[in-house]
């Protein structure tokens, strides 16, 4: 059993990680935007998905493998970095449009499939080594040694994994608040264009460091 001290502390540890923009983030803000509050779930779950996937790797000792492996870190970094730039360049040609919109009332787009947007936010959380290393090198630091370690672990990803789910409802919530601009094309497409920008940044500060 961790000692809510010592999760107290992963918490606050682990909020600036949180509140850096990131790919989860900008997930969010493009698919609310453009098709709605339902669209969020999904991305709250797939986020929360890959946290507990990178815990059950740490408790594993694989994620050590990987981050012991110059390789195998290069090798997962560059998939997670290819996979992000090729996904904010998909949202950027989504946000062009191909032709002038007929005259007439504007449509909201119909919503993505939920598993298309879970299955999104998954592997940017999952293909990203910096997510991996928080289990690896901060979790670490907030485990007692003569404890099981598995279910400390599964207490401090679950600790991470409400309050990633609550910074992101409350952003939820923010873009919501915006429901006037969100309703007009141009906003829409500018909101996608700066997300794919985020998410090919990412890919490529990823792909350097």
């Amino acid at each position: 059993m961790v000692h809510p001290y010592a999760v107290a502390g992963f918490l606050v540890a682990v909020l600036p990680l949180i509140a850096t923009p990131g790919a989860s983030l900008a997930l969010l803000i493009q698919h609310v935007t453009d098709s709605g509050r339902g669209q969020a779930p999904p991305v709250i779950l797939g986020t929360v998905t890959g946290l507990y996937i990178h815990a059950a790797l740490a408790a594993a000792g694989l994620s050590a493998l990987v981050m012991h492996s110059s390789v195998a870190f290069t090798a997962v970094k560059l998939i997670g970095a290819v996979y992000l730039i090729g996904l904010g360049l998909w949202t950027w040609r989504s946000a062009t449009p191909n032709a002038a919109p007929a005259p007439g009332p504007v449509r909201r787009r119909p919503p993505k499939g939920s598993d298309s947007v879970f299955t999104q936010a998954l592997l940017a959380n999952v293909l990203n080594p910096k997510a991996a290393a928080i289990y690896l090198t901060l979790v670490p630091q907030f485990i007692a040694p003569r404890q099981p370690f598995g279910t400390q672990i599964l207490t401090l990803a679950t600790a991470h994994a409400l309050l990633i789910a609550l910074w992101l409802t409350v952003w939820t919530f923010l873009i919501l608040r915006a429901s006037h601009a969100l309703r007009r094309p141009r906003f829409k497409r500018t909101a996608a264009k700066v997300t794919s920008a985020v998410l090919i940044a990412l890919g490529i500060r990823g792909a350097v460091t």
